[in-house]
């Protein structure tokens, strides 16, 4: 699962990481992004990678825009890469609506006895990181866009799994064309690239258990604690 990540690198770093050939948005660094909140997506149409903003929390295609449905969407922010290709709210967009959610790190909670102890996990180059995602562009009934996206998941690493049995799925540079191009349907190839991280690509450590509030918005988020 991933339900708390964090954006704070520039939009300058982005764009260059990304491959970005329009910026369609602006964003505040948010180092503690709880479900429901705007979020960074990369998207491809008319074979330009756009960078835009959209909410968190999928809302299918045959979904009607609603307060009740997108309500229901909270449960939506992760897709998991098993049953990607059959779930009825993901099987679609996963053939034409691929995204990748911009993150610098996401947060997993680890139980000890009755306590819960935040991590905060990240790419040890630094580098902002590149979940796989769908995306859906929806109307309201009084005309209004809005883009929802979900978080593709899979199995953890053996780093990830000292914390949590799953993860997000972290893309590496060379696979974003294809992730990205809604050309691409062939479901076994996109499928394989759904696979978790290698450790050593990775950096886990503690973090301070502010960050179980979602308000608590702050570079010292990410700060690692003893």
């Amino acid at each position: 699962m991933c339900g708390r990540f964090d954006i704070h690198s520039a939009i300058e770093i982005i764009a260059k990481v990304f491959d970005i050939d329009d910026v369609s948005c602006d964003f505040a660094a948010n180092y503690n992004v709880a479900p429901g909140r705007n979020i960074l997506i990369v998207v491809n149409t008319g074979n330009k990678n756009r960078l835009i903003l959209s909410r968190w929390g999928f809302l299918p295609s045959w979904a009607r825009e609603t307060r009740t449905a997108y309500r229901k969407t909270y449960a939506m922010i992760n897709a998991r890469a098993e049953t990607i290709d059959s779930n009825r709210s993901y099987k679609d967009a996963f053939l034409k609506t691929r995204c990748l959610v911009v993150a610098d790190g996401f947060y997993e909670w680890q139980r000890r006895g009755r306590v819960k102890v935040p991590y905060y996990i990240h790419l040890r180059s630094g580098s902002p990181m590149a979940f796989g995602g769908l995306y859906n562009n929806s109307k309201s009934p009084e005309g209004e866009e809005t883009y929802t996206s979900t978080i593709v998941t899979t199995g953890a690493n053996e780093l990830v799994a000292t914390v949590h049995d799953r993860m997000p799925v972290i893309l590496h540079h060379e696979d974003f064309s294809r992730w990205l191009n809604p050309g691409v349907q062939d479901r076994d190839m996109l499928k394989s690239l759904l696979k978790p991280l290698p450790s050593e690509e990775l950096e886990a450590y503690t973090v301070s258990a502010k960050v179980n509030s979602s308000a608590f918005n702050s570079p010292d988020t990410i700060k690692p604690v003893t």
